[in-house]
């Protein structure tokens, strides 16, 4: 009989509805009966495509003894990350303080009031190798609760004493003396974070430090700023180029990357990129887009718009929901082929030799293959990689050597050998389509697409040659995906966002990441359309968001709203993880926007922000390089190019590809606008942009010709503009 979980959207707790735990979600019922009951809350935390989370599911939450010991002695809670990380980071915070490290499956016992008094992540079900099983760790606690309750509840409020004091007193640190000036501390702040990424490189296989392996692209970004600072052709800038490059391309070339389908997955769990936890996450696909557009400016290399390319092509192709949207990620494991019931992590993305050669149907495109992505009748993963025997016979694609290596061992020209690598790989995906796919989280998550519409947006602008046939596709892809979110996850009525939409609007309201990445996404939309209608939105949602998680007392801003009484502690995100922090990206807005409509209320915001984790970034800057980006665009004097003409236009077209050329200087990038409804408010929101006109109009000398004919650029520093340009040699040579 399905419990309580049955009527959920999320597809998470939809995967425990037919447990015999008598699971609740989160929600002032499960709360009310813990109360009632005097029961203590057992909360696990998880996301549908989290491999360990099937793991415990299947070998814990399945099993009717365990269940029976949950539902006896304890209210069973579940809760998605993806639609609760507020509640998530309130109890990871916990569990990371307690055991020094962190994950998923995420699991806490509570009092009836929320206060944690135990945690940790996955357990086995029995007792192993000197590791309490969840049994056990069950029996103990109930057994404490009835007779040691006092301790627990004493625990319980001395964890949350303890880590509010622990966040107070790095405000305290902050206010003890004065702060140096941010031009000092900034500085000092970037040079020990690079100094650290730098120390930590991967010289031979990229990343930083060792296995396992995830793509922090803060690391990244951080890295190409840093290079724009230096200059990319100074030593400093080459080696900052260089980390990025390296990390990009062996990443590209290992078994991290779908080299059949496209895309990413989640981390390797070694430290040559060779064998993924195969979940493929949206964020992460977003993410690093992003770094390759931006490696490719900094270095003109078009292998870089390639990665681009390929991750914006699995994007669309698989993750792309039918309104609009992005569905938020495909899991690690699959069935097992051959009619076998269980599933298997990678089973999906896994080959054999022999199913090598009968997809592309030759002996010599085989080898080709098998050359150039290093596999072997027995397999290609070694037994220290793979513990539970996973792989055995089974090949994980990964590039072995370059295309010109393999083209000469083969007696191919490069080019030969590069388009039938292409059309051997397009084969296996057709038969891969035939597989049992891994299970797809369909649920549509703003945030997640908040960065996603910002990759596009970016692939829609960029002027690689690779990508040029696809600009008008990833813009199109762009702009659905954000009315999709403005038509079903936002309440226009009251300028509210909601979190996720599956079968409909989720009942969670969107958090502070949702608002931040959203903004950010909407404000690059804006510079890949000049549609005002983006800019519109993304100033109200920034003012929305700055009603409901700002904190007035210290600046910054929380995670979670001021009423949702469930949150036992509301944190401010300070650390630019697998997403970055909603401060980081939110500095970074406001910044944008203060350049865009000379606001300078909205760059004090900004700069009390980055002041609010100066406690963090200046102890260990490499925990906030993303921040750090922010720190740099708010120590740069402003800077605007204003486009005058007829959007889309060649001439128009011509200066925006100038833009768009190299990685460079920050500037804010705006349109004269139109005489549309968005086009009227941006005239109104920056009247600074009155006097910026489009050239005369050659047939009619004595008109102007707004948006019909010559379109020009104007250059404008310290809120001052220069002379128009108008022509692309003219805007470069201006541009420096």
């Amino acid at each position: 009989m399905p419990n309580a979980l049955a009527h959920e959207k999320s597809p998470y707790l939809l995967q425990h509805a037919e447990n015999p735990v008598a699971w609740l979600p989160w929600g002032e019922a499960a709360f009310a009966k813990a109360r009632a009951e005097q029961k203590p809350v057992f909360l696990s935390i998880g996301y549908s495509t989290c491999h360990w989370c099937h793991v415990m599911a299947h070998e814990s939450f399945e099993n009717a003894e365990i269940a029976a010991l949950l539902n006896d002695h304890f209210v069973p809670v579940k809760v998605d990350h993806e639609e609760r990380p507020d509640v998530d980071k309130v109890y990871m915070a916990y569990v990371q303080a307690m055991t020094g490290h962190g994950g998923w499956p995420l699991s806490a016992w509570l009092t009836p009031d929320l206060k944690p008094f135990y945690g940790g992540t996955y357990f086995p079900p029995e007792d192993r190798q000197g590791r309490s099983g969840f049994s056990s760790v069950l029996q103990a606690i109930a057994k404490a609760w009835s007779e040691d309750r006092d301790r627990l509840v004493g625990e319980s409020v001395r964890v949350i004493d303890s880590l509010v004091e622990y966040h107070d007193s790095r405000r305290a640190e902050l206010g003890a003396g004065a702060a140096p000036e941010l031009h000092d501390s900034g500085s000092e702040a970037f040079e020990k974070c690079f100094q650290y990424l730098y120390e930590n490189f991967d010289a031979t296989q990229g990343g930083f430090g060792g296995a396992p392996k995830f793509p922090r692209a803060s690391n990244l970004n951080f890295l190409l700023r840093a290079a724009v600072i230096q200059g990319v052709e100074t030593e400093a800038g080459q080696t900052a180029v260089q980390m990025v490059a390296t990390t990009l391309q062996r990443m590209a070339g290992g078994g991290i990357h779908d080299h059949v389908g496209g895309g990413f997955h989640r981390y390797s769990v070694d430290e040559a990129w060779f064998v993924p936890h195969f979940e493929k996450m949206l964020y992460d696909q977003a993410q690093i887009a992003v770094n390759a557009l931006d490696t490719h400016l900094a270095t003109g290399d078009e292998r870089f718009a390639w990665i681009a390319r390929d991750v914006f092509g699995y994007v669309i192709r698989d993750l792309a929901a039918p309104g609009g949207g992005f569905y938020s990620a495909e899991d690690a494991d699959s069935l097992l082929m051959h009619g076998k019931p269980e599933h298997a992590e990678g089973a999906f993305y896994v080959w054999t030799r022999a199913e090598i050669e009968a997809a592309v149907g030759d002996a010599a495109t085989a080898a080709l293959v098998g050359d150039h992505f290093g596999i072997a009748a027995e397999g290609n993963v070694p037994m220290q990689l793979d513990p539970q025997n996973e792989f055995t016979g089974k090949n994980i694609l990964m590039q072995r050597r370059g295309i010109a290596a393999t083209a000469a061992a083969h007696g191919l020209a490069p080019e030969v050998a590069a388009e039938r690598l292409g059309a051997a790989l397009e084969a296996m995906r057709t038969v891969r389509e035939e597989r049992p796919r891994p299970h797809l989280d369909d649920k549509v998550i703003t945030s997640w697409n908040g960065l996603m519409i910002s990759a596009l947006a970016r692939g829609a602008t960029s002027e690689a040659v690779c990508l040029a046939d696809m600009r008008e596709t990833y813009r199109a892809a762009a702009v659905r995906a954000a009315e999709f979110i403005e038509r079903e996850l936002f309440d226009a009525e009251r300028g509210v966002l909601y979190r996720t939409f599956r079968d409909g609007r989720g009942a969670n309201e969107g958090f502070a990441e949702d608002y931040a990445f959203l903004v950010a996404g909407l404000l690059d939309l804006y510079e890949a359309t000049f549609d005002a209608r983006w800019l519109r939105w993304a100033e109200a949602l920034q003012t929305t968001m700055d009603a409901l998680f700002w904190d007035a007392a210290h600046g910054g801003y929380f995670n979670s709203r001021a009423d949702d009484m469930s949150i036992v502690l509301r944190l401010k995100e300070d650390y630019d993880g697998a997403e970055p922090s909603p401060n980081s990206v939110a500095a970074a807005n406001l910044l944008r926007m203060s350049a865009l409509f000379h606001d300078e209320a909205l760059r004090e915001r900004a700069l009390a922000t980055i002041e609010a984790l100066r406690p963090q970034w200046a102890k260990a800057p490499h925990a906030l390089p993303e921040l750090l980006c922010a720190v740099e665009r708010a120590l740069q004097e402003p800077r605007q190019v204003v486009l005058a003409g007829d959007a889309r236009a060649r001439d128009f077209r011509a200066l925006v590809a100038v833009l768009h050329e190299r990685v460079g200087p920050r500037r804010a990038v705006v349109a004269v606008p139109g005489e549309d409804e968005a086009g009227r408010w941006l005239a109104t929101r920056a009247p600074w942009l009155a006097e910026m006109k489009a050239g005369a109009d050659e047939t009619n000398p004595g008109r102007e010709a707004h948006a019909i004919r010559a379109a020009r650029a104007f250059v404008c520093e310290r809120f001052t503009c220069q002379a128009p340009v108008e022509t692309a040699e003219a805007l470069r040579a201006m541009l420096g």
